[in-house]
């Protein structure tokens, strides 16, 4: 029996209007975000990764965090985070009472320049204030490691690069972590050796695992990660998603497959798969083309068709 198995719950943690939404050339408009998230909040996700409180000018499709975030309802038991740049975004997040912070930064140094234009020592000294600033709301704070399973300028990355850096987010107090394969490098194997290395130094360390489908080893990867005891993913709705600094990086796994799986194999989510393919039904008109989920297109594996005429 795996670790994810004994433990319960699977957590889910949606991040379509956020990391989904930000590599779209339409503006969603703000009025079919909020009613998107409030679909996915009556679903059983465990979290949903809002918005980003970051600069209208650098992100246009996310100018709209505050109208975003204050117009949702807020269903209890679900986790809404949103991520923040620096602190005065972490003071705009904290102004609409979001229960999570999400920092970012690269574990190469190359990727993180060309992501946010600075080095990895400025973006922790960088992160100090900001859960500084955070310190007594209502908000926990997450760090997100982009590029940990692989960096598309640098290639592999030693794995006590990742380490080093999971220490420093842990000597800041940070207690989530997030482990992020931004431009689908990750291999199964890699995945396993990495998460379970992490889990045991840090015990008490919440982490999750982001994957990406960009070679087609993103649901693998999943199960890696679920042998190695980890038990929360993000996931975007229809597999929207990527990274404009990642070249080839397509998007994150899609949340209906993931839960699809997940269930067939007899793990609990607390998800309705339904009601997630229903969501993900919205999304081609919203965002102007189809999406590359494969749960939306085929059903689930539980529907059966009618014999066709000349079989009878």
């Amino acid at each position: 029996m795996t670790p994810a198995r004994e433990s319960g719950r699977v957590h889910i943690h949606e991040v379509v209007t956020r990391d989904g939404f930000q590599m779209e050339r339409v503006f969603v408009p703000t009025e079919h975000k909020i009613e998107l998230i409030d679909q996915l909040s009556s679903t059983g996700v465990a979290k949903i990764e809002v918005t980003s409180f970051t600069s209208p000018k650098a992100i246009p499709s996310l100018a709209d965090a505050e109208a975003v975030m204050r117009g949702i309802r807020r269903e209890p038991g679900v986790v809404y985070a949103a991520l923040v740049p620096n602190v005065r975004g972490c003071e705009r997040a904290l102004a609409c009472e979001v229960d999570e912070i999400n920092l970012v930064m690269s574990a190469s140094e190359s990727h993180n320049q060309a992501n946010l234009r600075m080095s990895r020592a400025q973006s922790i000294a960088q992160f100090a204030p900001i859960v500084q600033t955070a310190r007594g709301s209502r908000a926990v704070i997450n760090a997100s490691l982009s590029t940990a399973f692989g960096c598309p300028f640098e290639g592999a990355l030693p794995e006590t690069t990742i380490l080093e850096m999971v220490e420093q987010f842990a000597a800041l107090g940070i207690p989530r972590v997030t482990l992020c394969d931004t431009v689908g490098m990750a291999n199964p194997q890699q995945v396993e050796r990495l998460c379970r290395e992490v889990s045991s130094r840090w015990p008490d360390l919440e982490v999750t695992a982001h994957f990406h489908n960009t070679r087609g080893m993103g649901l693998a990867n999943v199960l890696a990660a679920l042998q190695a005891g980890i038990i929360r993913f993000d996931a975007s709705l229809g597999g929207l998603g990527g990274c404009p600094y990642a070249p080839g990086a397509s998007g994150n796994i899609c949340t209906e497959d993931l839960v699809h799986m997940l269930g067939e194999m007899g793990y609990a989510t607390g998800v309705d798969l339904s009601a997630l393919i229903e969501a993900a039904r919205a999304l081609p008109e919203l965002v102007g083309h189809a999406v590359p989920g494969y749960v939306l297109k085929a059903g689930p594996s539980s529907r059966v068709h009618p014999l066709p005429e000349h079989s009878k």
